[in-house]
């Protein structure tokens, strides 16, 4: 009983911190989670999966919306010339 709380404590451990890291570094606590916890890792595998997925699309999002915002702002900094050119304020 003690050795499967630990195991369970390790885990939870384990994929507390695969959920924090990303790239090349989750693949290396993955691979520590399986010689940590023999089998039970592979019935988590799709539970870090998942993490990283979320980690890595959440990152793809935030990109995206920063490449939007700068599109956004240029577009207005070029109306605000021609507006400029013309004679009128901003």
């Amino acid at each position: 009983m003690k050795s499967m709380f630990a195991r369970s404590a390790a885990l939870a451990a384990i994929i507390g911190g695969a959920l924090m890291l990303q790239g090349c570094l989750v693949g290396a606590v993955v691979g520590t989670a399986g010689a940590v916890v023999g089998g039970t890792a592979k019935a988590t595998g799709a539970v870090v999966g998942a993490g990283v997925d979320a980690v890595t699309t959440s990152d793809e999002e935030t990109r995206a919306k920063r490449e939007r915002e700068q599109r956004d702002y240029e577009r207005e900094q070029r109306r605000c010339e021609q507006r400029q050119r013309q004679g009128r304020d901003c």
